[in-house]
């Protein structure tokens, strides 16, 4: 398994999380972004900087996700995406993709997206918080050990 991250929107959290666990069990860990990243010196990890520009690093990731791989990010069209060539997609909430439920998760995106294109107000995400932070760490480490014992 490699660990394929959505960088310039994960939260710092979310990524220390990430750090511990690839130094833990030694799994490939990369982010993705569009703008220098502080990450710890590891054999087990690494940062690709992508070019500015809209899904640079979406694209980037899309392009090498393998089965079996996992990809975390928030971005429900790569999560399609990965989710096709048999990756795996986490979001930073700890809410697994699964092919039923990104169908309905673009759809919803794609009615908010016109909601916002016509004036309405639709507010943004929750603030993560410690629940959130709790459940990604529980997913993380259910995924790393069936992909460890599998």
């Amino acid at each position: 398994m490699h660990i394929l991250v959505d960088a310039d929107a994960c939260p710092n959290v979310i990524k220390d999380i990430l750090f511990r666990a690839a130094n833990r069990v030694g799994v490939r860990l990369t982010l993705f972004a569009n703008r220098p990243l502080k990450i710890p010196a590891s054999p087990h990890i690494r940062l690709v900087q992508v070019p500015s520009g809209f899904d640079q690093a979406d694209n980037r990731i899309a392009q090498l996700v393998a089965p079996g791989d996992l990809v975390i990010t928030a971005d429900i069209p790569l999560a399609a995406d990965v989710i096709a060539k048999g990756g795996l997609a986490l979001n930073p909430r700890g809410e697994l993709y699964t092919k039923d439920n990104v169908r309905e998760l673009l759809t919803l995106r794609n009615f908010m997206d016109e909601l916002r294109s016509s004036g309405v107000d639709t507010g943004g995400p929750a603030a993560l918080n410690k629940s959130d932070r709790q459940r990604f760490a529980n997913q993380l480490d259910r995924l790393l050990a069936a992909n460890l014992n599998g």
